[in-house]
């Protein structure tokens, strides 16, 4: 009698392995048989005409902080991931000194947009190590397995003082030395990887660029060192790719010995850099490196409404007056006041938030009941406007208070150079590539990409017009692949001995329910939440977490060394 089993679900085991129709039995959290002859279940999941899937592997999320007080871990937890890894990009909370956690929260709101109060107030800095903040995450209760990496501006600033705080400061021989001993304890306890960013995309929220933006040669090389001593961890980067880059980064990579792990984004200013990257990972790979790069399934979109952080009025004086209103009473304001409505419309504002993001109208779309994620360039907001012979300010302004003010817009900054996702499919089927970049957690007043695996499955797999993709092919770069950048070899796949981490799918049904913006952040902080329906039943370490779309409160997660 198995402790359960799933019948004649429609498996894809996440090798890329044509599906078949077979039964899943399930013995103590592991999956021990996948066949057609499988005895009872103490508990059995008709799964006839659903997929069966491996749990998603998402490596790159941004929990670093909701780990300590979400048990949850939604929106990955709603979008079949049973597995998410952070600490990325250079940023997190350990080390930490006490009484020093306020340039981390600093780095953390400026980079990541997750609000300053909100971290202040929901994390509790009461570890100082990087192994005492792996005990801190096992001693609590989640949904899904979580993992985590050393960052390096935590620990930069932590051995460093001030002076790491600062992007051209180099540390000395000694403080290298110090980075590379407390780097090697953390790998040693069970941290998967070091993270480091090196993009001036990153600031700090007061302005200042990331620490580790120009870390120098030995310094990148003693950490390194640090991870080959380890002979544990990826190394993984987010790099704006500018001249000598690549060298320096191959360089540190050889010298750890570890995989190297970048982050691959299309860039308008560059719209074939993305090429030029994936061409020398590809060299790092003949050459018998391991090294991958990171990819979206989308374009990376900024979404606009009206209690997002971005949108066309969000600067303007008359916006700004109804601050401290609820959402409702806003909404309710702007509906019921025509002559407010004029102000925010035909006012001037000359605020830079007000330039900046009208500057990217032209490049931005309404994001209706349908939820195109692909929109044609002709769709875009200033052209509608035009044709309905309204001005630009009127048009989005309507958009956004319409469905009683939860209206949405979106702006796709990367990916989408070409207007379309044609580039982005050259990505996904490219070997060398994985899925990543869906910064779950960050970002929580204008992206939302954590619901990126439906996405995957449900517009690559079923939707798109032209192009389609296996899904075969799309679950292992969610699951397998995933797992297996990070060496977690024991998830991933669908075969006996496996964790029995896995999705069922009403494949037909599975979709993306519209972004919201909701005020569940400690402190009432707002985030933006993207659901998804389709998904039957998530099992993690064969406990059921998600029944129909819905969390069980069942907390199986376990933190991942």
């Amino acid at each position: 009698m198995h402790d359960l089993v799933i019948r004649r679900g429609t498996v894809i085991d996440g090798t890329g392995a044509p599906r078949l129709i077979a039964d899943i039995a399930i013995d103590g959290g592991l999956i021990t048989a996948v066949g057609g002859d499988i005895g009872p279940g103490r508990r059995e999941v008709a799964a006839e005409g659903m997929l069966v899937t491996p749990g998603f592997v998402d490596i790159h999320t941004h929990y670093d902080g909701q780990a300590t007080w979400d048990s949850q871990l939604a929106p990955s937890s709603l979008h079949g991931v049973t597995t998410a890894i952070f600490g990325n990009c250079g940023v997190g909370f350990a080390p930490v000194k006490p009484g020093t956690s306020d340039f981390l929260i600093n780095l953390m709101e400026g980079i990541e947009d997750i609000p300053g109060t909100v971290l202040a107030e929901g994390v509790k800095f009461d570890w100082e190590s990087f192994p005492e903040y792996m005990a801190a995450l096992e001693a609590l209760p989640h949904s899904i397995d979580i993992g985590t990496q050393v960052p390096h501006t935590a620990l930069r600033f932590y051995v460093m003082g001030e002076r790491g705080a600062v992007h051209d400061e180099a540390p000395t021989e000694i403080e290298i030395a110090a980075m590379g001993q407390l780097l090697e304890e953390a790998l040693a306890a069970g941290a998967l990887g070091f993270t480091t960013s090196r993009t001036t995309k990153h600031r700090a929220k007061d302005g200042r660029l990331v620490p580790s933006l120009s870390a120098r040669e030995p310094e990148l090389a003693g950490l390194a060192l640090a991870m080959k001593r380890a002979g544990r961890g990826v190394l993984e980067v987010n790099s704006d790719f500018g001249p000598g880059e690549f060298e320096t980064l191959q360089e540190a990579a050889a010298l750890s010995g570890r995989p190297l792990s970048c982050l691959l984004v299309q860039v308008k200013q560059h719209p074939r850099l993305w090429r030029e990257t994936l061409d020398w990972i590809h060299g790092m790979r003949a050459s018998g490196m391991d090294a991958k790069a990171q990819v979206s399934c989308r374009g990376i979109g900024v979404l606009m409404g009206l209690e997002t952080t971005l949108h066309p009025f969000a600067g303007h004086p008359a916006w700004l007056e109804l601050s401290d209103l609820s959402p409702d009473q806003r909404y309710a304001r702007l509906a019921g006041d025509a002559a407010l409505r004029r102000r925010l419309i035909e006012e001037p504002s000359d605020d830079e938030t007000t330039r900046r993001v009208h500057e990217m109208l032209p490049r931005t779309f309404r994001l209706g009941p349908d939820l195109n994620y692909e929109p044609d360039v002709s769709a875009n907001v200033v052209a509608q406007a035009k044709v309905l012979g309204q001005t630009v300010l009127a048009f989005t302004l309507e958009i956004l208070l319409s469905d009683r003010g939860k209206g949405m817009m979106m702006h796709p900054f990367e990916n989408y150079a070409r207007g379309n996702l044609d580039d982005v499919r050259e990505m996904l089927t490219d070997p060398a590539t994985v899925m990543g970049v869906a910064d779950a957690g960050a970002h929580v007043g204008i992206i939302c990409d954590a619901s990126q695996p439906t996405f995957l499955l449900s517009y690559w797999g079923r939707d798109r017009k032209e192009g389609r993709l296996p899904l075969e092919t799309l679950v292992r770069k969610h699951a397998h692949d995933t797992a297996a950048s990070y060496g977690l070899t024991d998830r991933g796949v669908l075969s006996p001995g496996k964790k029995a981490d896995l999705n069922i799918i009403d494949f037909d049904r599975l979709s993306l329910c519209p972004p919201e913006v909701i005020y569940d952040l400690p402190t009432g902080g707002k985030r933006i939440m993207q659901k998804a329906r389709g998904y039957r039943h998530t099992f993690v370490s064969g406990v059921e977490t998600l029944r129909d779309d819905t969390p069980t409160g069942a907390m199986p997660g376990r933190l991942v060394r």
